[in-house]
């Protein structure tokens, strides 16, 4: 049974391959000055810069910079963004990018009138903003992380040795986005991929909790499947519209809020994954794929019922001759055998984790209690050695 929930998501999408023109029905509702949000430089290479400032250009808006956003943004780039903002009164924060510019650009939206530091503030104790938000827009060129309509943010602090993220309310979701599938073509398949794991884990993190059947749990086995589809066709034929369309769509909905409605939520594959991108600045959905098997084994038999559930309606495994334990052991078996398949890191040390990095990243792994099994520091070490 579904719990009482309210749902409301305020991001509009315009989506296709004529999705960039939404821009001309969304940049006349901000001021002057848009602080143009992006990371490394490929959509220089690719053409969707051009293309975004020209639209910028013939809507009469004045560009403010803001490059190299890194795959984990740091709080030392948060903090250079909040300066450039304040600098020049922005009215808009424009993010041109993957999931961590879109995470970036929440984060500077939070902090530009924020009078304490934000990483204590939002990313310590967890609070929300009492002063303006600056308004976020994202045109989205990577997917996996569902960041273009939700309000979350995740910051990494390399000098605490912490990644963390912070769900802010629906005031910080960005106000539109666009999704160009074609955008993505030119994504090396190692981010695709990474990408790829993101979204299905986030679907997993919100799957894994509770046993009865519900509408929330069918939406995301139904993601579940398309996902994997997709990603077989893509990795064959990366610029296959009809997949990467799929992969997009199912990206956003996986982390819109609506599959989690009415259930407990589990995320502990993120708290781990984030503590191992901590130590390690490895791609995030990489991170998860490393210690999601692991982890699932260890709290399987908590929630056997559900494992056996996926296994059937995800994996198709045929349970004729089997025990429950067996068939949600092929389920994830059939899991891992996808994951090789697409080419997914499947280990800590295929990330340059060691040893020596265990107790470490336990220390900062946040544990949380909403799973099948509240982890013990000593399980959490259990799964980052099996890991390894």
């Amino acid at each position: 049974m579904l719990g009482t929930f309210t749902y409301h998501n305020p991001t509009k999408l315009y989506f296709g391959a004529e999705a960039l023109n939404g821009l001309n029905e969304e940049l006349p509702k901000y001021g002057k000055t848009v602080q143009l949000i992006y990371g490394g430089g490929s959509i220089k290479r690719n053409g969707v810069y051009d293309a975004v400032v020209k639209l910028l250009a013939d809507n009469g808006k004045t560009v403010v910079e803001d490059g190299g956003v890194m795959p984990n943004p740091t709080t030392e780039k948060l903090r250079e963004g909040v300066r450039i903002a304040r600098e020049h009164h922005v009215d808009l924060l424009l993010a041109v990018g993957g999931g961590s510019c879109c995470d970036y650009a929440k984060a500077v939206s939070v902090s530009v009138h924020e009078p304490e530091d934000p990483w204590e503030k939002f990313f310590v104790r967890y609070e929300d903003p009492e002063h303006e938000i600056v308004p976020v827009g994202c045109v989205l060129t990577m997917a996996g992380t569902g960041s273009e309509m939700n309000g979350g943010s995740v910051i990494t602090n390399h000098a605490a040795k912490m990644k963390i993220g912070k769900v802010f309310d629906e005031r910080v979701n960005p106000k539109f986005s666009i999704l160009n599938p074609t955008f993505t073509y030119s994504l090396p398949m190692r981010q695709t991929v990474a990408g790829v794991y993101d979204i299905f884990n986030h679907i997993c993190e919100q799957y894994f909790s509770g046993t009865d059947e519900n509408v929330s749990d069918a939406l995301s086995e139904a993601l579940m499947r398309e996902v994997v589809r997709a990603s077989r066709i893509v990795i064959r034929d990366p610029e296959n519209y009809e997949a990467r369309s799929d992969i997009m769509w199912a990206a956003t909905w996986a982390l819109n809020n609506l599959i989690g409605c009415g259930k407990t939520e589990d995320w502990m594959v993120h708290m781990l994954g984030q503590a191992l991108g901590a130590y390690t600045d490895a791609t995030h959905g990489f991170t998860l794929a490393a210690v999601s098997l692991p982890y699932y084994r260890l709290v399987m038999p908590y929630g056997l019922e559900k494992f056996v559930r996926f296994a059937k309606a995800v994996w198709n495994i045929d349970p004729a001759g089997k025990t429950d334990a067996q068939i949600a052991e092929a389920g994830l078996c059939a899991m891992h055998a996808w994951m090789q398949e697409i080419g997914v890191a499947c280990t800590m040390r295929d990330l340059g984790a060691t040893e020596d990095m265990i107790e470490g990243i336990a220390d900062a792994t946040i544990l949380m209690d909403s799973g099948y099994h509240a982890l013990t520091r000593e399980e959490v070490i259990q799964i980052l050695k099996e890991s390894l």
